[in-house]
């Protein structure tokens, strides 16, 4: 243990210099820092995203819907490059007051009107297209409580474990090793329930394994924060069989595409107005 110590000041006071990756866009104050309105494409849905975990899932599901022929559910995607500040522009604080991706705009109806946090878009979706949601009341609760449970768990997860042992200033042992805990509790979690069923829920495959697979499923297959190794994750044998099938899903390989601003370039779709977007 490290014989460094931090005494707490009665008043805490933001240092915008405390450095780490995301040290110039965090800040302890909500609203727009600039006047920026947002493009609009022509499709029924517009989603303001990048193809983080949680922008992924979205994109998942948009062309999940779109590969089983559900032509309404087309989208034109928009970059929001979070490392430039683009979430705090006025056109995005007005879809989403939190700043966060992803964002979506639903111009189906009459009125067009806001959707934020991923699992509500996801469940919107799901509702509005009766796909990856079970009618059954009990088969809808586990889906909503694992779905719930992915919310809940993927804090600790990425601002906790992905943040100190990623993208902090330096390397601290107290918080690597007390989030790599809870992040192996969390995956164990995991590979015990997928030790007795194909998918979250059972045998079908819903929003709560679209909304899972993108941070859980990533990281068991070494794909988030190169931390495999370190996690041991090839002890969780239930996990990798489950996110080994769902990385296979064509509407999973194409939506992992979607928004990315990183990595090879040919896996990379910055925007995502059309179909043939994706085909290159």
């Amino acid at each position: 243990m490290s014989d460094n110590t931090y005494t707490p000041p009665s008043v805490w006071t933001w240092d915008a210099e405390s450095g780490g990756k995301f040290a110039s866009i965090n800040r302890p104050i909500a609203g727009a820092t600039h006047d920026k309105e947002l493009p609009v494409g022509e499709h029924p849905f517009q989603l303001y995203s990048l193809a983080t975990p949680n922008g992924v899932k979205v994109t998942v599901m948009f062309e999940e819907l779109l590969a089983l022929g559900i032509e309404e559910a087309e989208y034109d995607a928009w970059l929001i490059n979070i490392e430039e500040g683009a979430q705090f522009g006025s056109g995005f604080v007005g879809l989403n007051p939190n700043s966060k991706i992803p964002a979506l705009e639903d111009r189906s109806g009459a009125e067009p009107f806001r959707v934020f946090e991923s699992a509500a878009i996801l469940i919107h979706l799901a509702e509005k297209f009766a796909q990856f949601l079970p009618t059954d009341p009990q088969a809808r609760a586990e889906c909503f409580s694992w779905l719930m449970w992915q919310m809940g768990s993927a804090p600790y997860l990425g601002g906790g474990f992905g943040h100190f042992y990623a993208y902090a200033p330096e390397k601290w042992e107290y918080p690597i090793n007390r989030y790599t805990m809870e992040v192996k509790r969390q995956l164990d979690v995991l590979d015990k329930n997928l030790a007795e069923r194909r998918f979250l829920c059972g045998d079908d495959y819903t929003i709560a394994d679209i909304a899972t697979f993108p941070w859980y499923g990533a990281l068991a297959m070494g794909k988030l924060y190169e931390a495999g190794e370190f996690l041991d994750v090839n002890g969780y044998t239930h996990v990798l069989r489950w996110a080994q099938e769902i990385f296979e899903r064509p509407g999973v390989v194409r939506g992992r595409r979607v928004n990315r601003a990183w990595g090879p370039e040919e896996d990379q779709v910055h925007e995502r107005h059309q179909a043939s977007d994706l085909d290159r």
